[in-house]
């Protein structure tokens, strides 16, 4: 077998998305499987430089899991010949200025979304990339998940007829931080570093839409702040100026219409944390993370609307489990594969800066239909 080492200098890698998806199970489990084989006697074999700011953090992080490479001097990793690819998984704060620099240095990219924190920001790194001649990728790791591969994999198939709708919820509760920690990282509730859950999520339910069911034209959305105290890291309290909820209403091409919550400030009541429901002239379905059941037209019940008599129907029994068919890995995993394999063989790629850059509109003009209480037209994107 021939070995060709990527070497893959990886910022942000000390926080729970960077280091649990992206380096724990995506690169080293590529790793762990004897790199990534490509077919005729090729074997991809991904080598993670670790770029940080907190040393004594990378430091462990490098001796928990037998790496010998980390730094915290970007600049002096970036001005290394022998890295390839510059991974960023930094607060959305922090992006830009560093993928600027990776450009200039001339490093294939890949990066988490948003891409940057605002349209114009996007659309500049996608004009620098493309201007470099460099490969770029951003990860858009939901279009992997085992349900949504299902969910495709219908839509493919013809089982809907004509979509109608798709309704979406996303979310659970996190906690303030006082009596119990918080799961999600303080600066995600301050919009003076970037925080606020259109932010974060309408990027998502952009590639999301756009990959499934076509491009979104027009968007109305509904953002709050529901929880307005909240305490950090080092049990200090402090005001919480984004949004923990944005409620979205998206019209695609087609003539569909999407709706979509996302919180992080409601009770989970449903079998997944997040959840689509996709209603078709010949059939429905719901898919979360890994399930996804139907409900063809020729079994759809008769329900009859009657408030003074208890339901005697088990609705959730009416709907039918779709099968695996195929094994399925982790979805950021999938695609880094994908991404190495474009790197080394060049091999087809779409989900490029320009894909983040639809996605940080999508978010832009979501937070502005909030504001100015109106639906947006949600033009198309060109260099």
């Amino acid at each position: 077998m021939t070995r060709k080492t990527v070497r893959i200098a990886m910022n942000g890698v000390t926080g729970r998305m960077g280091y649990r998806q992206h380096l724990l199970r995506s690169i080293l489990a590529l790793r762990e499987q004897g790199g990534l084989d490509v077919g005729g006697g090729t074997v991809i074999w991904p080598e993670p430089v670790l770029v940080g700011r907190a040393e004594h953090k990378l430091a462990a992080m490098a001796d928990r899991h037998g790496l010998t490479e980390w730094s915290t001097d970007l600049d002096a990793v970036l001005a290394d010949d022998s890295i390839d690819i510059y991974f960023d998984a930094q607060v959305t704060a922090a992006r830009e200025e560093a993928v600027k620099k990776a450009i200039a240095a001339g490093k294939h990219l890949y990066v988490e979304k948003p891409t940057a924190t605002g349209l114009a920001g996007a659309l500049e790194l996608a004009r620098l990339a493309q201007a470099a001649g460099i490969k770029h990728g951003v990860v858009q790791d939901k279009i992997f998940l085992p349900g949504l591969l299902k969910l495709k994999r219908l839509i493919e198939g013809g089982f809907f007829g004509r979509i109608l709708s798709v309704r979406g919820e996303f979310g659970y509760w996190v906690f303030e931080g006082d009596w119990q920690e918080a799961q999600r990282p303080s600066w995600n509730y301050r919009a003076e570093d970037g925080g606020g859950i259109a932010t974060d999520m309408f990027p998502h339910w952009e590639y999301v839409l756009h990959e499934l069911f076509g491009p979104v034209r027009t968007v109305q959305a509904q953002l709050a702040t529901h929880i307005p105290r909240r305490w950090d890291e080092a049990g200090k309290p402090y005001e919480a100026t984004a949004d923990d909820a944005a409620y979205g209403i998206f019209e695609l091409a087609s003539g569909a219409v999407a709706q979509i919550n996302s919180s992080w400030a409601v009770r989970v009541n449903r079998d997944e944390l997040v959840e689509f429901q996709v209603d078709g002239t010949e059939g429905s379905a719901v898919a979360g993370l890994r399930r996804c059941r139907v409900q063809h037209r020729s079994a759809t019940p008769k329900p009859v609307w009657n408030p003074d008599l208890p339901a005697t129907e088990d609705f959730r029994a009416q709907w039918q489990e779709v099968p695996d068919n195929e094994t399925f890995d982790n979805g950021f995993k999938e695609q880094w594969a994908l991404f190495l394999r474009h790197v080394v063989l060049d091999e087809l790629w779409r989900w490029d800066l320009m894909a983040g850059a639809r996605g940080v509109h999508l978010a832009e003009l979501g937070i502005r239909s909030a504001q100015e209480g109106r639906r947006l037209d949600v033009p198309e994107l060109s260099l």
